[in-house]
């Protein structure tokens, strides 16, 4: 079988909901896992923190490091991917999972919110990137994958809130560059999104309840993300996968597994067709 054993992996935003579940499935293999997150302190609202994760990631039987990172920091993430190496020998795969949601108009996104999206979204993705590249080039199987949608320049992903769309497409523009510009390097690079909305603390927080109760589970993002992390990175790179249907080509057929309500009509996510 395909195992993360011994494989050192990165993952921003890994406090909570899909970073964390990222975390947990790949030490249930036996991986390394620096846990980069802004949270290292409880939230009143929101469970999960580097250190919680952390303890779960050795309790599944994986190491852990918990590392306080604001991704829109520079010197933070060289300094972030620094240890990381230093404490596990090197990194094989980066998750760039963090991200900053805000669903707001144009007219009703303020300046600070407009640079939090971009400054957490697409410069954060392209930085940790950028500092984890040179690590990267020394791994046999080395993996970027960016938790962003399929690109497509449809007037209808942008309506309603077009600073949001522009830093999530930016992290997508970072897949499609970065896996020609590092296709000689046999540096893979992917995205994953959700065909469905996925229950995370952003989803509870940001929308109404019954579009919650209509959610799977970060367990099918997880279970996709090792499906392509533990794919041979030369053959499988430039690509914007979709969760389910990942999971489908691997034979998977029981999806109510992952729901939140079994049985009910899942809501479709926010940039799929």
């Amino acid at each position: 079988m395909k195992t993360l054993a011994g494989r050192t992996l990165f993952i921003t935003g890994a406090s909570r909901g899909i970073g964390r579940e990222i975390a947990l499935r790949a030490a249930r293999d036996g991986a390394n896992v620096a846990i980069a997150a802004k949270t290292a302190e409880a939230h009143p609202k929101l469970a999960g923190t580097i250190h919680t994760v952390a303890d779960e990631v050795r309790a599944a039987g994986g190491k852990a490091l918990a590392i306080q990172l604001d991704v829109r920091d520079e010197n933070a993430i060289i300094e972030a991917v620094k240890k990381t190496a230093q404490e596990f020998g090197g990194i094989d795969i980066l998750v760039n999972n963090a991200s900053a949601i805000s669903l707001t108009p144009t007219m009703e996104t303020p300046a600070k919110r407009y640079d939090l999206m971009m400054g957490v979204n697409a410069r954060g993705t392209f930085l940790c990137s950028q500092a984890c590249i040179p690590l990267l080039k020394k791994s046999s199987n080395p993996h970027i994958l960016t938790l962003s949608p399929p690109l497509s320049m449809k007037g209808k992903w942008f309506a309603g809130h077009v600073a949001y769309t522009m830093s999530k497409f930016g992290m997508s523009m970072c897949t499609l560059g970065m896996s020609e510009e590092l296709r000689p390097l046999g540096i893979a690079v992917n995205s994953l999104w959700p065909r469905t909305t996925i229950a995370t603390a952003a989803v509870e927080v940001h929308f109404p309840a019954a579009i919650l109760k209509a959610s799977r589970t970060s367990e099918i993002m997880s279970d996709a993300a090792h499906v392509i992390l533990t794919s041979d990175a030369k053959a499988n790179t430039g690509n914007f996968y979709v969760d389910e249907d990942v999971l489908r080509k691997e034979g998977v057929t029981d999806f109510e597994k992952y729901a939140i309500t079994p049985g009910t009509p899942l809501f479709q996510d926010l940039f799929l067709d």
